[in-house]
């Protein structure tokens, strides 16, 4: 089963929280914790994995907190999943890494897994941010016009 971890959920879940704000507006991780009812240790990290990753940018002091650190237009699903999971591949040879397969030289399939892992990624880069704060299928739809 294909299937999106846990802190992975969280993460993306605390990304569409700040989507839903002003996108420059500083939430206090702790207020975060509580809104989304979260231990804030879970969101402490989550915070600090996206924020390495770029996707969110942080301030110390009174008046910090984090904020995205672009528009929700312009973070996509791939991002988000990746900041915390780290690069997606749906098997070891379509990694675009070398395949450590016992069984590669007999499979055949690394061609084939490496475009549905492509097709997968595309559609994943089509989700924004944005879009997980609404209709996701009018997303993928405005993706495929644009694509048409």
């Amino acid at each position: 089963m294909l299937r999106v971890g846990k802190m992975t959920d969280y993460g993306i879940v605390l990304m569409t929280c700040l989507a839903r704000k002003d996108h420059t507006e500083m939430v206090a991780a702790r207020d975060l914790a509580t809104d989304m009812g979260l231990p804030q240790p879970t969101v402490s990290k989550l915070l600090k994995m996206l924020t390495q990753n770029k996707l969110l940018t942080s301030t110390r002091g009174v008046s910090g907190g984090y904020a995205l650190a672009r528009k929700p237009e312009d973070i996509n699903l791939v991002e988000m999943i990746e900041a915390i999971e780290g690069p997606m591949s749906l098997t070891d040879c379509s990694s675009g890494g070398t395949c450590e397969c016992d069984i590669q030289p007999a499979c055949g399939l690394k061609t084939n897994w490496n475009y549905i892992n492509q097709q997968l990624l595309s559609t994943l880069r089509g989700i924004t941010l944005r879009g997980m704060t609404g209709s996701v299928a009018q997303d993928l739809k405005t993706m495929n016009q644009v694509s048409a």
